[in-house]
């Protein structure tokens, strides 16, 4: 796995797009910081502009690469949560390219629970984005023969893993008075309130492929 880590590295480094098992699915990961790499991602999934793209860092302690003004409830969450299926909507850094965002001034993070994107994202450097790899509204290939049958050459490498097939992580915005929920996912609206003492919100969509 350390030498696939390696090379997987390198490829960001040089504007690639890496396949990357994550805990609940596979991922179409960039430099979230190099927006040329980010735009090739949309073009590959044919995803619209205006879909921001989620983002993945090795550890709590990164977010405050991607993120200001951060809620006392998002660190509560972070420490109870990540690793983990929990995905939180933060107000965006300016290092963040407003194409990671479509242009919205908050940002999608989560530090999965798998150890190849957390150690990827801890060598590169940099955050990493974690859309699902495949065409935007088509289901989550989750082999390297699929995604190699789908993307061919414009995919640079894939790291081959176990994932856990899952669901999609829960999407959480904390940026309001009032935590809400705006994709239902592995973790319920109910554990949330129930660990924050509090009810969130919730006008979620159940959980599909991004």
């Amino acid at each position: 796995m350390n030498a696939e880590i390696d090379r997987a590295v390198e490829c960001l480094r040089d504007g690639g797009v890496v396949a990357v098992p994550t805990d609940t699915q596979y991922a179409l990961s960039v430099d979230a910081f190099n927006e040329s790499a980010v735009e090739r991602i949309f073009r590959m999934k044919g995803r619209p502009s205006g879909m921001a793209l989620p983002v993945l860092i090795s550890s709590a302690e990164a977010l405050d690469d991607v993120a200001i003004d951060v809620p006392d409830v998002a660190a509560r969450l972070a420490r109870r949560y990540w690793p983990g299926a929990l995905t939180l909507v933060v107000r965006r850094a300016p290092s963040v390219p407003s194409a990671v965002t479509a242009g919205m001034d908050t940002v999608a993070v989560r530090v999965p629970d798998h150890p190849a994107p957390r150690e990827v994202s801890r060598r590169l450097g940099r955050p990493i984005t974690g859309t699902s790899a495949n065409a935007t509204g088509q289901a989550p290939l989750n082999s390297p023969a699929d995604l190699m049958r789908e993307f061919g050459d414009s995919l640079d490498f894939v790291i081959e893993g176990n994932i856990q097939a899952g669901r999609p992580s829960t999407i959480l915005d904390v940026t309001g008075k009032t935590p809400e929920v705006v994709r239902e996912g592995a973790i319920s609206s109910d554990e949330l309130s129930e660990y924050l003492g509090k009810a969130v919100r919730s006008q979620a969509r159940a959980a599909s492929a991004g």
